[in-house]
């Protein structure tokens, strides 16, 4: 049970710091620095670039590292120093520069909590925990965005900076209550007992390449990031215009509602992912993206606006427990898995960062109602594509899986 409740701890407190400043960002250079959306699309995309450079990099040092409690230490104080820096930077490079930074230290949060959970609970128990991981996840940034949003009303926008700050405090010590002794590093990187972790495996470019599952997946976490990315700063930015206060408490009202309906989500895929299998589940995650796309454009209320947003909390909550288990069925055995996670998640952080760029271009030249409806198309072509080509991964050693040619490809 220690091990469980210091689990949770770390994944509640660490859920403001692994997304930096995300969608807040935005609203601060609207708001206060008063840059143009273009301007600030480009920032975010920067940002995207030195997350996709340093992604698999990330995932082979977790593979190889039997330090990863220290690598979500200084990732968590990377991306806190950068982001608390921002308001005394005053040119366009050193702001790119800064979430740069935080753009590549936030990377290597995914693969080393991953790494942790398989390393202390094991392949069997992965699922469940996982799915328990990001409970907890979406549950802490629902707490912090509602403080946020107190705040702001009162303080303005600056306010998360702060927060920012004591919650990295408290995901150190929560990481540091991880008993290091617990935490099995070869189960960590994928290879089951008894493989031998002294033997060649293959690398993370071979592994992506020689599998034709995981090459579709990777093409579909492309496509939903490119979707889904630049929804919740597009409609951040359009409560923010109404009034800056009011936005930001606004925004962080979005974050809340689709973080409080996230949780049940994740819950779910922990405890029906073994049965019903993941593809109908991921196909659920892509479905509300066009959706939500769609609805955006129907009003400019503020409270309509929150309300659409509560459907990203089925997309995301459904997609963020998946796409590790997904990975983990696809890497299984090769010892790979967090280098594979990285490889993966390079890919898709392509489209996350193209995405901004793309809506900030169409915000510019035909408004953001062109923007939604763009990227509820593209999210419509990625549901299609999941839904013919991608086979089910739920694999032969759980209950009623499908065949799939993942790791033996691999081999």
């Amino acid at each position: 049970m220690r091990l469980q409740y210091t689990l949770d701890a770390l994944n509640f407190f660490l859920a403001d710091v692994r997304e930096g400043l995300g969608p807040y960002l935005a609203i601060y250079l609207l708001t206060e620095r008063h840059w143009p959306e273009d301007k600030i699309g480009l920032v975010m995309t920067v940002a995207g670039l030195a997350g996709i450079v340093a992604q698999t990099p990330a995932g082979a040092l977790t593979d190889a590292s039997r330090a990863k409690r220290a690598i979500i230490i200084v990732a968590a104080l990377v991306v806190t120093v950068a982001s608390l820096l921002l308001p005394f930077m005053p040119s366009f490079a050193l702001v790119a520069a800064s979430q740069a930074a935080a753009g590549a230290a936030a990377v290597f949060f995914a693969p080393a909590i991953a790494a942790i959970t398989l390393g202390l609970v094991g392949p069997k128990r992965f699922t469940r925990r996982i799915g328990r991981n990001e409970g907890f996840n979406h549950a802490g940034n629902a707490f912090l965005a509602a403080v946020a949003g107190l705040l702001a009303w009162k303080w303005g926008p600056m306010v998360v900076f702060y927060l920012m700050a004591a919650m990295a405090l408290l995901s150190i010590a929560s990481v540091l209550a991880v008993d290091p002794k617990a935490i099995d590093h070869e189960q960590a990187r994928g290879l089951a007992p008894g493989d031998d972790a002294t033997g060649e495996k293959p690398s993370a470019l071979k592994v992506l390449l020689s599998c034709k599952g995981l090459l579709i997946f990777c093409l579909c976490c492309v496509i939903f990031h490119l979707a889904n990315a630049a929804m919740l700063p597009l409609v951040g930015q359009k409560l923010a215009l109404q009034d800056k206060n009011q936005g930001t408490a606004l925004m962080s009202a979005c974050i809340v509602a689709a973080q409080i309906v996230m949780t049940p989500m994740a819950a779910l895929v922990g405890l029906r992912a073994d049965v019903w299998g993941r593809k109908p589940l991921f196909l659920a995650a892509f479905a509300i993206l066009p959706l939500r796309g769609f609805l955006y454009t129907l009003s400019d209320d503020p409270i309509w606006l929150v309300a659409v947003q509560t459907l990203d909390g089925v997309g995301a909550g459904l997609y963020g427990a998946l796409f590790v288990i997904v990975v983990a069925d696809l890497t299984r055995g090769t010892g790979h898995f967090n280098l594979a996670q990285g490889a993966v998640i390079t890919a898709q952080g392509i489209g996350a960062a193209v995405s901004t760029t793309l809506a900030g271009l169409i915000v510019v030249h035909a408004g953001y109602s062109a923007a939604f409806l763009v990227l509820g198309a593209i999210a419509a072509g990625g549901f299609l594509l999941y839904l013919f080509a991608m086979p089910e991964t739920l694999q032969p050693d759980r209950p009623q899986a499908a065949q799939i040619p993942a790791v033996a490809a691999a081999r």
